[in-house]
């Protein structure tokens, strides 16, 4: 997404607004090992609130990703 950096004069330049992405390792337990995924801040949320196992099944059904 961009938008304007607008100064205290009024001058617009243009920036960007990059989401915030982490690089976190998560223990799946069924399969007994660990799996890096980079996720958003709102993607940990999801995962601490579903569980990781179904969090992955609802990413997989909905094309975020294709294996883990």
């Amino acid at each position: 997404m961009v938008g304007n950096n607008v100064s205290h004069s009024k001058r617009r330049t243009k920036r960007v607004f990059d989401p915030n992405l982490f690089t976190k390792k998560f223990f799946l337990e069924d399969e007994n090992r660990w799996v890096t995924l980079k996720v958003s801040a709102a993607g940990i949320r999801t995962i601490n609130k579903k569980g990781l196992k179904n969090a992955l099944e609802d990413a997989k059904q909905n094309g975020f990703i294709s294996n883990y």
